[in-house]
């Protein structure tokens, strides 16, 4: 792959700014020799303005994702790429989140261009476990786990019952909730439907990977062993 069009999928600039980088210098090698468009390099060989290219086509990363933001491109609020340098929205191929968390949820949120990853860990063939914390508007009356993990439990709106939950009740109205689908809103409604409301509510891991200290609106790149981890949870 020529170099313009490399460092151009990488979100830094259309092919023709990218050009003009080249011509202005700003390319050199790790040496800090300056590369020409036509010359031949290999990724991490490759500096701009000094800085290490993004991380190349199958880049995986965790966000932290505060309350406030959107995982939509098309919002007109925040959106959580405002989170991470502006040229990873320009990425191709496209950097897109994992499921997704609503507004007002916070927590672990995956993001990746590697499609085919996407796909295997939204699946409901592959029943990856998401955990979520809640803090309630009214006390839990007790009964909730056993309904939730009882397979038999039904939302309004759907037409199939939701797999079976596990409830884990941390103070009257705290509680941690595991589930292995992605409903529309799903922990929201589970809550509702035993006339309780939700607060707040946070994704604190995804399969056996968790935030581990990663702070609100921080994000890190993920390793071959952190993306194992999602799915030995």
């Amino acid at each position: 792959m020529r170099l313009v069009r490399l460092i151009g999928n990488l979100g830094y600039g259309s092919r023709k700014q990218v050009a003009a980088m080249f011509r202005e210098g700003r390319i050199t090698d790790a040496a800090g020799e300056v590369l020409y468009a036509d010359d031949k390099a290999g990724h991490d060989d490759i500096l701009i303005d000094g800085e290490p290219l993004d991380p190349p086509a199958g880049l995986v990363l965790m966000l932290n994702k505060p309350t406030g933001y959107t995982c939509s491109t098309r919002d007109p609020g925040r959106i959580v790429y405002d989170l991470l340098p502006p040229r990873f929205k320009l990425r191709s191929p496209v950097l897109s989140t994992v499921g997704r968390l609503d507004r007002e949820t916070s927590g672990l949120l995956l993001m990746t261009d590697d499609g085919a990853l996407v796909h295997r860990i939204i699946s409901p063939k592959t029943h990856v476990p998401k955990v979520y914390e809640a803090t309630l508007a009214n006390d839990l009356k007790g009964d909730e786990a056993a309904l939730f993990a009882s397979g038999a439990m039904m939302l309004d709106g759907d037409d199939t019952a939701l797999l079976p939950a596990v409830l884990e009740v941390q103070g009257p109205r705290q509680a941690r909730l595991t589930i292995t689908e992605g409903r529309y809103h799903q922990v929201r409604r589970m809550f509702a439907a035993t006339g309780n409301h939700v607060d707040t509510l946070g994704r604190v891991a995804v399969g056996g990977l968790g935030l581990d200290g990663l702070a609100p609106g921080a994000w890190r790149t993920l390793d071959s062993g952190d993306i194992a981890r999602v799915f030995a949870g």
